[in-house]
């Protein structure tokens, strides 16, 4: 059976975070903006905001 026990499914959190970066960012793609460039880009806000609701953080002090 594979899944859990299989030697190439990592159960990181980093991992999962990494990939879900990658496949926001693809999805995006590439934003018009004009002006100073932000501090942080839409896939990297997208991703901080599943990793705190995957991780069960109520806030965002914390």
């Amino acid at each position: 059976m594979k899944g859990v026990d299989d030697p190439f499914v990592t159960t990181d959190i980093n991992t999962l975070l990494t990939a879900l970066y990658v496949k926001i960012d693809d999805w995006l793609g590439c934003p018009a903006r004009l002006g100073r460039p932000p501090k942080l880009t839409d896939a990297e806000l997208l991703t901080l905001a599943i990793a705190q609701a995957l991780l069960g953080i109520p806030s965002e002090a914390r």
